[in-house]
Formats: structure tokens, C-alpha cells, sequence
């Protein structure tokens, strides 16, 4: 049987580290467990990791407030002058600048068409520009059948055009959508619902490689021939959206591609580290997926930020005793509005809320977000998330893990290992981030899997006690009563010396020849018999709120207690007798059984109940004279010939039973006498001649006590001529002949005193 329990435990538990771990791969793969993990594990690792330091290599110069006020010019940076910018351009390709990257719209002519010669002019010469442009819903009308006006629609983004004379001078131009969420955390590097068109980082990444493009054709050569054949065989000859959409082509067709040519790369000993790095991470640009997470490096200008008049006007940064020397040579230059402080945002709005969003409400601009996104792919070190697979079965075997500990440890302990379970899978979730920028689920674990699992584990143990204090209850229901059944299991088996004193109904009853029986029968016999025997007992007392406190050999006694004198437990004490009396009839009916006439006797009164013994051996005991005169009681049956009798305190005020009043006796080693009444019926169900033998017999009896000895003897005959076998009509008629033949001194009384149990 405790093989069976503890098996089943181990069974319930399984299944709960199933469902907790089940719970939390299928919160992971729902669009409910990626958003938890974005808006709250993204938010959290990158604060708990902190603020890194950006390539130094990438640089942001700022349409900011400061430069406003130095031109004299609006906040928007739409209303520059375009010369302006033709300065700056010239201004950083003197300083050695390696890409230039406006995020500025030049779509439409400005107000003096020489500002906008002059600025094509210097990113013709330049020759290292890149132009953001927009990017806009654009539908298009396909008719399907000639003879009825059917259309299907297509609606996909492209770009606005920009300035022609702007575009044929620039060496590339791109979008850098972003997503139209509560926070951005991710960007595109190829925008498939544009046509699977590069964005702004993915191009730059590709320009800024264009000086090793030789060692990558030459890789390719080896790699794959045929590809190689598909390129221009010099930088010089190649268009770059050309070769991006072709080298497209080539990864997505042959996924395998990208991992030939890294393993070629880490072989070839031509190129130094720098260089390897460079393709490493314009490989993972073609070869990875299209949209990219984030890896910020801080909160707004946490990527080195120039203002653009500092950079226009680089004398004026000089300061008392200070200067700031800018170095822009071989950098990536990302120019754009990029605000200071929040009423400038407030101005000009292109910022956007991201997990380094100031508390002030300075949200990082759309140019250093660019710039970030660049600085990802240059470095390979992009947020990347876990495999899903991989994710799903860490999840899963953490929630089973959760389960096993909570089955294995008390439940004070295994909150204690549970959370550290946790916190060891936190520590490595923010490792894997701070070190290799890799993404694990955080919150699922923490925050679900760890709750469910604690709850659940609660409510199981819950269960299985429950299921104990029944098992304990019923098996120990069988030896005691249930008042010291319930102590036992709510003292987890310590015995309480909780002792009371009550009032109480008591029981007892005796098996006539019970002895004589016994020699008889084989043991096992008895014993079967027996078993019947008490079940007949026990039921009544059970249906009727009683207790069965001792069974010995035939003998039995059970208690009705209450903390005050109620009159409701002595009456289910007498309804209990009139039931065991009744239910001893149908007993001693079975064909084949030997007989087993009860005898009863109740009484009523003070008694202490409880746990009553020493050391280690403790039983349920009802103390007091209680108990002694209910056994004496019991014994006058013998004398009376009756088989159920009961005292004056239990049957006073119970009017609804029929009685027959048997006088007083002084029991055995008793000082102070009994009133004692024969329980014959309910009055309700009482027959004719049960109703005329009690009121007959209380008036012989009443003679009797008056010395009436022959009206006493008439109505003593007048009962046995009706029922011969009657017990105290014959026990009182032997009284009345002894006195009328002998007639008692002055001092009589009608007390009968019995001199043995």
C-alpha cells in the first residue's frame, strides 16, 4: 500500500513538471510569451548588463539645438540650407571620413536650386554618400480577365523617390524602416515587404567591405566557381544595389553557402584579423534572418555624438584651456537630427521609445538607432535569440526540474531550491547576454514556470496530506473514535493529553454465555461470529453520534458527551439502544449461528474523557463512577431478567420514550441508590399491551413500596397470566411473597440492594 502511495506521488509530480514545463514552451512559442519576454526579460538584461562601449569607428553627428542656434536656423533640419551640407561633406572627407550616412529626405528641390547643385557636386566628389529615403504603400491593379472588370490588388511599400539629381550623385541609397511599436527592439536588414530590399545598415556594411571585395570574389572562386562567374570582378565595376540583390540571391538559394565560405575564411592566411572580422560579419548580414535585434549600447548618445557646428566649425570648439580633438578618419558618419535634451524631441519628432529610454522622456533618435544597427553588424554582436527549439526544451526541462525538487524536498526547502534553481538559470540567461549577446527567456521561467511551480506543489502536497489524514482516519477509525483520530492527525501522530470533563451518556453491554461459547468454537469461528456481533453494535452507536471507547472480549462500552447536561445526546443514546436491541433480534434470527442475548444498561452523568495512560501507550477512556455504575447497572439485568435498562438521569424529561419504572437499587460497592427504568419502546410505536404492562406494572410497584404486599402480588399475577416470561413481575412477586411471609422490621425501605455485579 505504501508502494502504491508513493508511487502515485511520484506520478502526481512527474505530471506536474510536465505541465509546468509544457506551460512554458507553449507561453514561449504564443505571441503572448514573446511579448513578455521584450517588453519586461529584454528591458531587464540590458539594465542589467548596462551601458557598453559603441565601436569608436561609428560616429553620429547631430542636427541638435546648439547647432540650430549657431546657423541662426530652425530646429528642422528639413529647412536647412542645402550648401550647408555640401560644407559638411567636404569638411569630413577631409577629415578622412570613410562612409557618409545622411538620415535626411532630399525627395524635393530646395528654394535655390544652386544649394542643391552645390550639394550633389560635393557627394559626386565625395563619392562615399548614402541617402536614407522613405519608404510608402504603393498599390497596384492587375486585371484578370478581359471582358469583366476584375482586379486583384497588391499592396506593398516602396520607396519615395528621391531628387534625381541628388540620387545620381549619392553611391547608394536605402530605407531604414523601423516598427510601429510601443518600443523598438528590433530593425530589418532586408525589407521583404519591399521586395526584399537592403536597408540603410545592411548597405553600409557592404560599402564599408568593398576594399576586401577581391578576397571575397577570391574566397567564392573556391568556394563555388559558377557563383563567382555571376559577380563583377572588381569593386570599381560593381553597382551596389546590383551586387546586393545578386548576392542575395546567391545565400538564400544556397543556405549552405554562408558556412562554406566561413569555414574558407577561417583557412585563408592572407587576411589579418580586422579583415576576417569584416567578412565574417557581411556574411552573417546576407545569411542570417531578415529582421535583427537591437544590442544597445545605452541610453541616447551613448554612440560617440558630435553637434554639426562643432564638426563645421571645428576652431570655434576651442575652449579655455580645453579642446576636443575629433578624429573622423576611416569612420562611418551617420548624419541626422539627434536631440539633447527633451524639449528639443519635442520640436522635432524623430525619436523613438526603446529600453534605454531616458526617465526624463528623451528617447533615442532615428539616426543613432541606425548608426546602432550598423555597429551590430560590423562587430557581429546583434541581440540573438536562443534557438526556438532550444528555448522550448530549456524551458521544458527547467519546469520538470521544478517539479522533481518540490517532490523531493519538504516544502520549506524546496522553495529555497526552487528559487535557486532559478536564480542559477537567471545568472546564466544574463551571462549568455552580457558575454555573447545571446538571448534566453527570463521572464517565462521566473515569473511563471516558478510560481506555477510553487503553487502547484503546494496544492499537490495539499492533496496528498489531505489523502493521508483519510488513510489515517480510516484506519485508525477502526480502533478508536473519531475524536482521538482527529487529534492523532492533527498532532501528526503526538498524543495530546487534551482531557475534559463533560457530560456524558454511557454504554454498556454484556453478551449472555459468552464464556460457554468461547470453550465451544474453534477461535477463528469466534472470531468471524464475533466480527458480525459487533457490527450490529457499532452501527447504531455510529448513526447516532455515539462513540464505541472499549471492546472487550463480548462486552462493550460507548459514550455520548457533550460540554453541557443536553438532553439531544441522551436522547441518541436511548434511540441507539432501542436500534442495537432491535438489530440483536434480527441477529439471533440467522439460521445457524449461535445466539448472543445483550443485555444493555445506560446512564447519564459528570465523567472525564480523553487520552487516558503513560509512557507510550495512551487509550480513549471515559474516567469516573459513570462508567462503574453503567456496568453495574448493566448487571442488574441478570437479576431483573431484563435486557435493557436505563438510570433516572437519562430518561428524565424525555417524554417521547415508553419506561416502566423498576424503583430504586444500591448497586454493588455503591453508597447512594439508583432510580432505575426498563427502555421498552418509542412511544410512537409502542403496542397496546407494551402501553398496559408499564402502567399495570408502576401500579403493583407502587403497592409494593407501600407494603401493599397483596393489591402489589394481584397485579403481579395479572402480568404474568399475560407474559409468563416477564423478568421483574417475577423478581418483584418473589419480593411480595417474602414479605407477606416474613414481614419487614419498622425501618424497611423499598431500596433493593444488589450484593454482586
Amino acid at each position: 500500500m505504501l508502494k502504491e502511495i508513493n508511487t502515485i506521488r511520484w506520478l502526481k509530480h512527474l505530471f506536474l513538471g510536465i505541465v509546468i514545463g509544457l506551460t512554458g514552451a507553449i507561453v514561449h512559442l504564443s505571441p503572448a510569451g514573446l511579448w513578455m519576454e521584450e517588453k519586461f526579460g529584454l528591458y531587464w538584461l540590458f539594465h542589467l548588463r548596462g551601458t557598453v562601449a559603441a565601436p569608436d569607428n561609428v560616429v553620429v553627428v547631430a542636427i541638435d539645438q546648439p547647432s540650430a542656434s549657431r546657423f541662426n536656423l530652425p530646429m528642422t533640419p528639413q529647412l536647412w540650407p542645402r550648401e550647408l551640407h555640401a560644407q559638411l561633406i567636404e569638411q569630413l572627407i577631409q577629415a578622412g571620413a570613410s562612409i557618409i550616412v545622411f538620415d535626411l529626405i532630399f525627395d524635393t528641390p530646395s528654394a535655390i536650386a544652386a544649394y542643391d547643385q552645390k550639394l550633389a557636386l560635393s557627394m559626386k566628389t565625395a563619392g562615399n554618400i548614402v541617402l536614407v529615403e522613405r519608404l510608402v504603400y504603393e498599390d497596384s491593379a492587375l486585371s484578370t480577365d478581359a471582358n469583366e472588370k476584375n482586379y486583384n490588388r497588391m499592396v506593398k511599400e516602396g520607396p519615395i523617390p528621391l531628387l534625381p539629381l541628388i540620387a545620381d550623385a549619392v553611391q547608394a541609397h536605402a530605407p531604414f524602416p523601423l516598427p510601429k511599436k510601443e518600443r523598438v527592439n528590433h530593425y530589418w536588414v532586408f525589407k521583404t515587404d519591399a521586395g526584399d530590399m537592403p536597408t540603410i545598415p545592411t548597405v553600409v556594411l557592404q560599402i564599408f567591405a568593398l576594399p576586401l571585395y577581391e578576397d571575397f570574389i577570391r574566397l567564392l572562386r573556391t568556394v563555388n566557381p559558377a557563383y563567382a562567374a555571376q559577380l563583377p570582378n572588381n569593386k570599381n565595376m560593381a553597382d551596389i544595389e546590383d551586387l546586393i540583390f545578386t548576392l542575395r540571391d546567391l545565400f538564400l538559394n544556397d543556405p549552405d553557402l554562408a558556412h562554406r565560405l566561413k569555414t574558407e575564411l577561417n583557412r585563408d592566411a592572407n587576411l589579418n584579423s580586422i579583415q576576417r572580422n569584416t567578412l565574417h560579419a557581411l556574411l552573417n548580414a546576407y545569411s542570417g534572418n531578415d529582421t535583427r535585434y537591437l544590442n544597445f549600447y545605452g541610453p541616447p548618445r551613448s554612440i560617440q555624438t558630435i553637434p554639426y557646428h562643432q564638426v563645421l566649425y571645428p576652431d570655434e570648439n576651442k575652449i579655455a584651456g580645453q579642446s576636443r580633438a575629433m578624429n573622423f578618419q576611416d569612420k562611418v558618419i551617420f548624419v541626422g537630427f539627434s536631440a539633447a535634451t527633451q524639449p528639443e524631441q519635442d520640436i522635432v519628432r524623430d525619436d523613438y521609445h526603446t529600453v534605454f529610454s531616458n526617465p526624463d522622456g528623451l528617447y533615442i533618435s532615428g539616426v543613432e538607432i541606425a548608426a546602432t544597427a550598423f555597429a551590430n553588424l560590423l562587430e557581429n554582436k546583434p541581440i540573438r535569440t536562443f534557438p526556438l527549439m532550444g528555448s522550448v526544451g530549456i524551458l521544458f526541462v527547467l519546469g520538470l526540474g521544478l517539479g522533481i525538487v518540490f517532490m523531493l524536498l519538504s516544502n520549506q526547502s524546496a522553495v529555497v531550491a526552487s528559487i535557486a534553481l532559478v536564480l542559477l538559470y537567471a545568472g546564466s540567461v544574463y551571462y549568455f547576454f552580457k558575454e555573447l549577446s545571446v538571448w534566453l527567456p527570463l521572464i517565462n521561467p521566473v515569473f511563471l514556470q516558478l510560481p506555477l511551480a510553487f503553487f502547484g506543489a503546494i496544492t499537490l502536497k495539499y492533496d496528498e496530506e489531505k489523502l493521508e489524514s483519510q488513510q489515517l482516519k480510516k484506519a485508525f477509525g477502526y480502533f478508536l473514535p473519531d475524536r482521538v483520530v482527529n487529534d492523532i492527525v492533527r498532532n501528526s501522530g503526538t498524543m495530546a493529553l487534551n482531557n475534559q470533563l463533560v457530560y456524558g451518556a454511557c454504554l454498556a453491554t454484556d453478551a449472555e454465555a459468552y464464556t460457554a461459547l468461547a470453550e465451544k468454537m474453534e477461535p477463528q469461528q469466534l472470531g468471524q461470529l464475533m466480527n458480525s456481533y459487533y457490527a450490529v453494535l457499532f452501527e447504531p452507536v455510529k448513526q447516532h453520534n455515539g462513540t464505541v471507547s472499549d471492546v472487550v472480549g463480548d462486552a462493550m462500552l460507548a459514550i455520548w458527551a457533550k460540554t453541557s447536561a443536553s438532553s439531544d445526546l441522551r436522547k441518541d443514546a436511548c434511540l441507539a439502544c432501542l436500534d442495537i436491541a432491535a438489530a440483536i433480534e434480527r441477529f439471533n434470527h440467522t439460521p445457524n449461528q449461535p445466539h448472543l442475548p445483550t443485555r444493555m444498561g445506560l446512564h447519564f452523568g459528570e465523567m472525564l474523557l480523553g487520552n487516558i495512560g503513560a509512557l507510550h501507550h495512551f487509550e480513549y477512556r471515559a474516567v469516573g463512577d459513570i462508567v462503574n455504575t453503567t456496568s453495574r447497572i448493566q448487571g442488574v439485568n441478570k437479576y431483573l431478567g431484563t435486557r435493557l435498562l436505563v438510570s433516572g438521569q437519562v430518561i428524565t424529561g424525555l417524554d417521547e420514550f415508553l419506561i416502566r419504572p423498576l424503583g430504586d437499587f444500591l448497586l454493588t460497592g455503591k453508597s447512594t441508590p439508583v432510580n432505575l427504568f426498563e427502555l421498552i419502546a418509542h412511544k410512537q410505536s409502542a403496542s397496546q399491551m407494551q402501553l398496559w404492562l408499564c402502567e399495570t406494572f408502576s401500579c403493583a410497584l407502587k403497592a409494593y413500596q407501600d407494603q401493599q404486599w397483596t393489591e402489589a402480588c394481584d397485579g403481579l399475577y395479572k402480568i404474568l397470566d399475560m407474559i409468563p416470561d416477564d423478568g421483574p413481575s417475577k423478581f418483584f412477586l418473589n419480593l411480595c411473597k417474602k414479605n407477606e411471609s416474613v414481614p419487614p422490621v419498622d425501618s424497611w425501605n423499598s431500596i433493593i440492594r444488589i450484593e454482586t455485579k
